[in-house]
């Protein structure tokens, strides 16, 4: 069902800084700075040659990561997230299976403009995974 890794999430307290880290000391192509408002953060993509890396900030009061922040206040890694080819057939198949989708099971548009799911960390290891549709 899953293809290819897509990005793995790093959920950081300062995004301007991390950005510079990663640009001017480890030399990687990044994307400018993004706000997200339908999820609640501030996203850079970190090219990479076979897959990307994202860096989440806060965005809003009610950002969904600033309880991450809270409990991890240096940041940390907080999502994965797979391609998979068609996200309604593979939420399907996930919740007959008995995985659990957060939120209300609907897929919203992610940071690239696709469909995407977040489904529960209790299921897959201890790691929120999300889904995005190829």
């Amino acid at each position: 069902m899953i293809g290819r890794l897509n990005h793995v999430a790093i959920v950081v307290p300062d995004l301007t800084a991390a950005t510079a880290v990663y640009r001017d000391t480890l030399g990687a192509t990044v994307s400018p700075e993004e706000d997200q408002p339908e999820h609640g953060v501030r996203t850079v993509f970190i090219e990479l040659p076979n897959t990307k890396v994202e860096l989440l900030g806060v965005l809003g009061d009610n950002s969904p990561i600033a309880a991450f922040l809270e409990r991890n206040p240096s940041g940390g890694i907080h999502h994965i997230c797979y391609e998979v080819p068609d996200i309604m057939e593979a939420r399907d198949q996930l919740t007959k299976e008995g995985a659990r989708v957060l939120g209300d099971g609907e897929p919203k548009i992610g940071a690239h403009g696709k469909p995407v799911l977040f489904l529960h960390p209790k299921d897959f290891c201890g790691t929120l995974v999300e889904l995005e549709e190829a």
